[in-house]
């Protein structure tokens, strides 16, 4: 396969990398998201403001339904209708960011999703997704299943991370 993608966005220029796996498949045996980029792209994630000068790089059909807002982050566009992100200050400042994904994790998902694989990364990537399952048990102790009106900004963060909280 090694199909070679060419970045070129407001945050990488000429950046290059090959995608090695099918689209969608051959993810690690730990590592399973329960929705797609273009799933969360279209219930809203990231205030609409992630990724909205990145569509040269992903498939077409993952931007026909997104919501987007060019201009800044509005959390309206959210599932839950609330804001759930830190700055991207706050990812610099933790160490969060891995310099081939300036965006962060859902830049690294949508890569990887794609094909994309750095082992240590990947790896790093995958621990931190493993983490953020905690806010599924926050929701299911504080919660009665099904009312998405609870735990509205937990809920929207595991969105962020493809974990599907509507169904929690």
């Amino acid at each position: 396969m090694n199909k070679k993608v060419v970045v070129n966005d407001l945050m990488q220029k000429g950046y290059v990398y090959y995608l090695t796996e099918q689209m969608g498949k051959n993810f690690d045996i730990e590592f399973k998201p329960e929705l797609t980029p273009k799933e969360m792209l279209e219930l809203g994630v990231f205030g609409g403001k992630y990724m909205t000068d990145c569509k040269k790089e992903f498939p077409k059909d993952w931007f026909e339904n997104a919501k987007f807002c060019h201009e800044k982050h509005d959390p309206k566009l959210n599932y839950f209708e609330i804001n759930a992100s830190q700055p991207l200050s706050v990812w610099l400042k933790n160490d969060w960011i891995y310099f081939e994904d300036p965006r962060g994790w859902f830049q690294w998902y949508c890569r990887y999703y794609m094909g994309r694989r750095i082992p240590i990364e990947d790896k790093r990537q995958i621990k931190r997704w493993k983490a953020i399952v905690r806010h599924v048990g926050a929701i299911k102790k504080f919660c009665i299943q099904g009312d998405l009106a609870c735990r509205r900004r937990q809920r929207q963060a595991l969105l962020h991370w493809a974990y599907d909280s509507r169904k929690i």
